[in-house]
Order: structure tokens, then sequence, then C-alpha cells
């Protein structure tokens, strides 16, 4: 027998995701379009989004070659498609809606901002969360417009199938400052995680550096656009002031976090007079506070590689499944990805979304 048929031999028989009772952390359903949130909206705000032909706004930007290419079948049209392409065939115990339109994170106006965000979370429920009791739902708030964000949550708190709250991770400010604490204030009292999305509202360069020449570039510069929001919110004390609340970087990868925690946790050894609300390693915040989804997983196909690369996170905690549905990265969604142990399944796939997201009521 050659070497590569007898290790061929040895790799473990494909893990199917039905059976476990996994719950997705990354489901796009379409975006929403100006017709279908006209009948969400008041006379006014109706008129406006005529007058301004206002529609859905994209603030993703991936290179042409390694653009997460749609399924065959599109986009997710509605909850009975979504239901026969992903939760039965997967046989998943939940999953959690990421609408991704930018016109909440990037609109200047603050109440034009507010009227999507409400309408875009009525249009969830009526069309997509009262159509199947498998559905959760990311919560959009205006974060330009922190008191309304506030009286979102308050409006639906009631309601546990929104389970985090939503915003991208190149926006206006860093997240951890300030001016967004009355959100974090009341997504702690009701329960909300935080979902920082990949998206940039392009008011700011991608990069330190100012604007790149070329998308890969940008691209390679998202992933320190999450550890810029990592930091942030570890400086500015945001987990002293809310020591329960969970931040999830949806579509983040890895491999970036075990650099950070280690030059954070040196460089804060140094500087920590000017924070002293950080009273222990950064690294240690990071792991109790921070998950990550599985999906893009920027680790090679090899299992072995990602069990170090997991180990260097020092905790598989932070791990949360996904699919990225309908997102195609080449794979079968029916089967546990190649490049995660398979020991890790039920942890990964069910324990720490549970003890991520309190809000969540899933049936054993």
């Amino acid at each position: 027998m050659s070497e590569a048929a007898a290790a061929a031999s040895r790799k473990p028989e494909a893990l199917k995701i039905a059976g476990l009772g996994a719950i997705d952390c990354d489901v796009h359903p379409r975006a929403p379009r100006r017709a279908d949130l006209m009948p969400f909206l008041d006379a006014y705000w109706r008129e406006i989004f005529v007058s301004r032909e206002i529609e859905h706004i994209d603030l993703m930007s991936y290179p042409e070659g390694i653009r997460p290419r749609r399924n065959p079948d599109g986009a997710v049209s509605d909850a009975a498609n979504l239901a026969s392409r992903l939760l039965d065939p997967l046989d998943l115990s939940a999953a959690i809606l990421n609408v991704i339109s930018g016109g909440p994170h990037a609109f200047y106006d603050p109440y034009l901002s507010t009227a999507m965000c409400e309408a875009t979370n009525r249009w969830i429920v009526s069309e997509w969360l009262d159509r199947d009791p498998r559905l959760r739902a990311s919560l959009l708030v205006p974060f330009q417009n922190p008191e309304a964000a506030v009286q979102e949550m308050e409006k639906y708190a009631g309601d546990k199938r929104f389970v985090q709250i939503l915003t991208i991770s190149s926006g206006e400010h860093p997240l951890g400052r300030r001016i967004y604490w009355p959100i974090y204030e009341a997504a702690a009292k009701h329960g909300f995680a935080l979902a920082i999305h990949f998206g940039n509202n392009y008011r700011h360069a991608p990069t330190q550096s100012g604007f790149p020449s070329y998308l890969v570039e940008e691209n390679v510069a998202q992933a320190t656009a999450f550890a810029n929001q990592v930091g942030s919110f570890v400086a500015e004390g945001v987990f002293a002031k809310w020591p329960e609340m969970k931040v999830v970087l949806v579509e983040s990868g890895i491999t970036w976090m075990p650099g950070l925690m280690w030059r954070m946790s040196k460089d804060w050894r140094g500087a920590r007079i000017e924070v002293p609300w950080v009273k222990e390693k950064p690294a240690d915040i990071m792991r109790r506070h921070f998950r990550m989804t599985t999906q893009p997983f920027d680790v090679p196909g090899d299992v072995e590689v990602s069990r170090r690369a997991i180990a260097h996170l020092g905790s598989d905690d932070m791990l949360l499944f996904s699919t990225d549905f309908p997102h195609d990265h080449r794979m079968d969604v029916r089967e546990w990805p190649a490049a995660l142990p398979q020991e890790m399944a039920k942890k990964i796939a069910v324990d720490n979304v549970r003890a991520t997201y309190s809000r969540l009521e899933v049936g054993e």
C-alpha cells in the first residue's frame, strides 16, 4: 500500500452534523430590500425611503478569487427555503440569523438608521422568526443613536428569539468607547450578547496607514479590525463594568487572536497605570469574554494544525459552530468541517453556544 493510500485509510469517516443537536451561530437570510421594509415603516419613513431611493447597502468586500460563492440555489429566500436547505438536512436545534444590511451601520442620519433598524427587526419577526420555531436572530440597533438603541432592546427584551445585538468590525469608532456604554448597559441588563460581524462603513481607512491599493490587502486587514475592537473593549474596561458580557466575533478567523493575547498582555504590564480597571492579564479577559465563529476557519485543512491553533488560544471555550450559510466555502455543510477536531464537535456546536447566549432557549 502506498503512503498516500495508507494515510487515506487512516482518515476518520466524515462526522455528520445531523444528530449533534447543533446550533448554527451565523446564518444569512437575504438582506431586505425597500419593498420588504415598506409594510413595517410609518407613512413618513415610507416617503423618505422612496424619495431617497434607499435600498440594501453592502458593507462587505472580498477579493474576487476568495469571495465565498453562493450555493447553487442562491440566497436564502424565505424561512421555508432555509428549512429545506439547512435546518432539516443538518437537523439543527436552532440557527441564529444575522441580517447583513449595511444601512443601519452606514447612515450618518441617526433617525434614518433607527427607522431602518426598527423596520428590519419587524421584518425578521414577521417573515422569519414567526415561521419556524428553530430560528433565532440578532437584533439590529442604531449605534449612531444609543438612546434609540436602548429603546429597541427594551422593546424586544421579552422576545428571547433575539439572542444578541449586531454591529460591524469597522465602524465609526472603536467599540469599547464610552459613547456606546448605554448600549452595553442595556444589553447586559437583558442578557443580549454582542455580535461583531465582518464589515466596513468605509468612513475610515481599513489599515492604520491609509487605504490600500488592492482588495487582497483589504481582506487581510480585516483581521486587524477585529483585533482593534478586542483591544478597545479590554482597555476601555467594558468587562470590568459588565463582567457577564459576551462578545461574538463573526467571520473573524482565529489565528490572529493568540498573537494579540500575548502582545497585549506583555505591553499591559508596563502601561497598566493608565488602565487601573484592567486588573488581570488581557489574555485571560479575552478568553473569558470573546467567542469566535468557526466559518470561515483560517487554518489549513490539517486537523493536527487546527489542534495546535486552538491550543494556542488556551481555551476551546472560545469557538462557536457556524456554517455562514448560504455562502459556499467549498465544503459540504452537512458534514463536520474536516479541519476541526471531531472530538470537539459537541462542545463547539452545542455546549459553548449555550454557555455564550444566556437568552437562548432551545429544547433538549
